[in-house]
């Protein structure tokens, strides 16, 4: 167990158009709830933005721009982590047909490309998907496609930039691939890695399951753990007992408890909440950057 973690807000996803009205979709909104989830006490927000018009994910550099300078002109000062995992989908084109691919769901930039947003506003953190898997949509034929030689490519640019990567861990096999990176030199050896569970074709968010990742993990890794659904609270208290850090929000879970829709403050107040009973101190941003070494671009 660790005494004290950081708290990440992941603030909006980039998937479907929301179910929820409390879901942020227009960068006033990401921004805004992303200020008053690190009031709360989240110390990174975790970042997507979705087209106003049409309140899906998008990889547009003009939304995260506004988002970005939203919260950073506020009097709040959280670690901003941006996404980086739009761009990484392929929809085939059916199961006699699988091509060519489907261009409704497909999304398939260069690694420069899916950076753009990230070399612009140089944030603290970006994530990077550690492996390619399927995905419950599109009928069954959308896969979440980040080839090796894509991440390391993206590793590689995030390093000259000087940016933190967050390494996204699906399943266990995708540990190999934060093996094979930190061996390479493309991430350093103490990588910054999150492990999430309860997706559906990826770790299932059982303890068994979680506590294979974690005894698989580098060993001077700084993790976080989460998981989506009814389970992302539990796992607010779960987490500091495998040594790991908390994430929750929006993007994960829609519920504060059965039938009552939660906004991302209520989320991160009731996670502060949590870790205060258990006896767990949650960190500020200015804590993070120190543990972190984050780099300060602004």
């Amino acid at each position: 167990m660790i005494s004290e973690v950081f708290i990440t807000c992941a603030v909006t996803g980039g998937g479907a158009a929301p179910s929820s009205p409390h879901v942020p979709v227009t960068p006033e909104q990401i921004a805004d709830s992303a200020i008053e989830a690190a009031r709360a006490g989240a110390a990174v927000v975790h970042l997507h933005v979705r087209d106003p018009e049409t309140k899906r994910g998008s990889r547009n550099p003009a939304l995260f721009r506004e988002v970005v300078q939203r919260i950073r002109k506020s009097e709040v000062n959280p670690v901003i982590n941006l996404t980086v995992g739009a761009g990484g989908d392929l929809t085939l084109g059916g199961a006699d047909a699988p091509l060519p691919p489907n261009p409704v769901g497909t999304d398939l930039p260069g690694a420069i490309e899916r950076l753009a947003h990230v070399e612009e506003l140089r944030p603290e953190i970006c994530t990077l998907d550690c492996g390619t898997m399927n995905w419950s949509s599109a009928g069954g034929h959308y896969i979440m496609t980040n080839t090796y030689g894509m991440l390391r490519a993206m590793a590689a640019r995030v390093k000259e930039l000087g940016v933190c990567p967050e390494l996204e861990v699906f399943d266990t096999g995708q540990l190999v691939t934060v093996h094979d990176l930190v061996k390479e030199g493309v991430i350093g050896d103490s990588p910054l890695i999150q492990l999430c569970m309860g997706i559906r074709y990826g770790a299932p968010d059982d303890l068994t399951t979680l506590m294979a990742l974690v005894h698989q993990l580098p060993p001077r890794a700084v993790y976080s753990a989460f998981s989506i659904g009814r389970m992302q609270l539990p796992y607010a208290a779960l987490a500091p007992l495998v040594g790991a850090n908390v994430r929750v929000g929006l993007e994960d879970n829609l519920y504060l408890s059965r039938g009552r829709l939660a906004t991302n403050a209520e989320l991160v107040n009731r996670a502060a909440e949590i870790l205060d009973g258990i006896g767990v101190r949650v960190m500020r941003p200015e804590e993070v950057r120190e543990k972190l070494a984050l780099k300060v671009h602004v």
